[in-house]
């Protein structure tokens, strides 16, 4: 069915609405201090520079900030979709006590705020002594991560006919050919959704990187290194947008890589 023309207006200006902070954050980095400070704010520049853009990428460690969000957000993409996915095969196939229990946990971990789990895993992280350390923002975003990944892993599993894998069994395959020739190219949409959830919280992560690197700057990431611009007398705004353009675009290129698995994936997270 065809939608009618109201819901396409409707679309129309909810697509520009969110498109539009995105737009005005490149304008400013394109734009010259002068207008940037200019009283006169206009949608649009006559005068448009690479000044900003060549200050943020000679700044001050930008490159090894960059790298080590790469790392962050690359390892916290990899390591919870392999957890999410041997989980959710644990609670889905195999049955034992407590399974129930260990679900609800799951969810409950989820509804809790980010602000109320950052001074326990502090403290845990501490005792660890990954203080100052990439290790500490890996660790402590794959707890926060991994109880959403699990949940929506464990319905693409179940929607999987455990027949598939009996007669797989039966043709003399072991459970880990079953689990890894079978059963994971099946789910891999769910994972490249549950992904997608995973990068960006570890990619825009501001409050995890101002609380467990204190004191190492060689450690420190993107969201972080933001600060550099902000001054006591007068903030560097163009230097802020830039910076935010940069960080943008491996997002987009990210959701432009996985986007038709990212579709189908969420798909078959409805129909499970």
């Amino acid at each position: 069915m065809r939608p009618s023309r109201a819901a396409s207006t409707i679309a129309v200006v909810v697509a520009v609405l969110t498109a539009f902070p995105i737009y005005w954050m490149v304008l400013s980095a394109l734009k010259p201090d002068g207008e940037i400070q200019s009283l006169e704010v206009r949608p649009w520049t006559l005068h448009p520079t690479l000044e900003n853009f060549a200050r943020v990428l000679t700044g001050e460690n930008f490159g090894r900030y960059f790298l080590n969000s790469v790392l962050v957000a690359g390892s916290v993409v990899i390591l919870s979709g392999l957890v999410a996915f041997l989980a959710a095969v644990a609670v889905t196939r195999f049955t034992f006590r407590l399974r129930t229990t260990i679900l609800i946990m799951f969810l409950v971990a989820q509804m809790v705020p980010i602000e109320a789990l950052t001074i326990p895993m502090f403290f845990v992280v501490r005792d660890l002594g990954l203080l100052n350390t990439l290790a500490s923002l890996v660790l402590v975003h794959l707890a926060f991560t991994l109880p959403f990944a699990i949940w929506m892993m464990r319905g693409f599993v179940a929607a999987v006919p455990e027949s598939l894998e009996e007669a797989a069994m039966i043709d003399g395959a072991s459970r880990a050919t079953v689990l890894w020739r079978i059963l994971f190219p099946l789910v891999a949409p769910g994972l490249v959704a549950t992904s997608v959830f995973s990068f960006i919280t570890a990619w825009n992560d501001f409050v995890f990187a101002r609380t467990f690197i204190i004191s190492a700057k060689d450690s420190q990431t993107l969201p972080a290194a933001l600060l550099v611009f902000f001054k006591p007398d007068e903030n560097d705004w163009g230097g802020i947008m830039a910076a935010s353009t940069l960080m943008t675009l491996p997002v987009l290129v990210f959701f432009v890589a996985v986007q038709r698995r990212l579709v189908s994936g969420l798909g078959g997270a409805v129909k499970g």
